[in-house]
């Protein structure tokens, strides 16, 4: 068995058993060198000179400190960083690149969960679940056996706006569901959107013919306010926004704006800011849900992160490619 090269933990340290609980920590100390009760916080930090000299392998996660220059050079052998989260983007620099550092991300199986959270609401929201949830707790009884018009998932039209990791589970969570799924993401051609089985259509197209809009592109200067008042102008009355995104993707002054008519109903899990001043006005309007950043990694879900990472750190040691190495040149569209 080759030597474990030393790693470090670089995270919020409550995090580590959560994402490694003791099967595997056990399983990923069989391949690295790293011990728990040692979190680096700061890689500046003087008490860490020792191990940060010795440290090949960085393993990352949520509360990561951002790895510039400085801290780079504190760790001259580091060759790899394995990221127990999704996006890298907070905490990397170019000059993790440029030292031919390879980076990997646990954003694949992050996907799962945000996914799964996004096909619910979308059912959820083609049977108006949250408006006669309010409904029924206001009258307490209900016309049983009556046929409600305009409710149902029976063909309804969905529009998927950003074909990534999540975008694609997502589109893949949906085929067995009798829905008509669009997608809109300029990075797509057809042959690909024809892999993937959905048709490509122009955003404008999409939002004017859909049902349900889910968002699932990646925060860029280019994607801000992605949804705005002309935007939300579009979707025909009674349509839902689904934003498990980025809250930045929408000018939430014009999602309020537009709610307030009732023409329109969301189902936010991030919101612009995050989290919302109290006094929010989404909080109070009835065709609103909110939920608080939940639909990604969470409670028994976290450990699916860790074992990502561990697997990771078995192909790094073998000598393998790493399955879920970050391309640099793609870095700036991805979430």
């Amino acid at each position: 068995m080759p030597e474990r090269p030393p790693a470090l933990f670089a995270m919020t340290a409550q995090n580590v058993p959560h994402l490694f609980p003791p099967e595997l920590l056990a399983r990923l100390r069989e391949h690295v060198a790293v011990d728990p009760t040692r979190v680096a916080h700061d890689l500046t930090d003087p008490r860490l000179r020792d191990t940060l000299a010795r440290t090949e392998v960085l393993i990352t996660g949520w509360g990561c400190p951002r790895l510039d220059a400085a801290a780079l050079d504190a760790a001259p052998k580091l060759r790899a960083v394995l990221h127990a989260a999704g996006s890298v983007k907070g905490f990397t620099t170019p000059e993790v690149f440029k030292r031919g550092i390879v980076v990997s991300s646990a954003a694949a199986a992050n996907a799962q969960p945000v996914a799964e959270y996004t096909l619910a609401m979308i059912l959820l929201a083609g049977k108006d679940v949250f408006a006669f949830r309010d409904l029924l707790r206001t009258r307490r009884t209900f016309p049983y056996g009556d046929i409600i018009p305009g409710i149902g998932n029976h063909g309804r039209r969905v529009g998927i706006i950003g074909a990534s990791r999540i975008g694609r589970r997502l589109i893949e969570l949906l085929r067995p569901h009798d829905l008509r799924v669009s997608l809109a993401d300029p990075y797509v051609d057809e042959a690909e959107a024809a892999r993937l089985g959905v048709p490509l259509t122009a955003l404008d197209d999409l939002l004017r013919t859909s049902d349900i809009v889910s968002l699932h592109a990646p925060q860029t200067p280019e994607t801000r306010h992605l949804i705005g008042a002309r935007e939300l102008a579009l979707m025909p009355t009674g349509a839902v926004l689904i934003n498990t995104a980025r809250g930045a993707l929408v000018d939430h002054g014009a999602l309020i704006g537009e709610l307030r008519t009732g023409r329109l109903g969301a189902v936010l899990d991030v919101t612009d800011p995050e989290p919302l001043p109290a006094d929010s006005p989404l909080f109070g309007l009835p065709n609103v849900f909110i939920t608080p950043h939940l639909a990604g990694s969470q409670g028994n879900e976290v450990a699916r992160l860790g074992r990502t990472v561990v697997e990771e750190a078995e192909r790094l040691v073998s000598g393998r490619e790493l399955a879920y190495a970050v391309d640099r040149t793609t870095l700036e569209r991805s979430a």
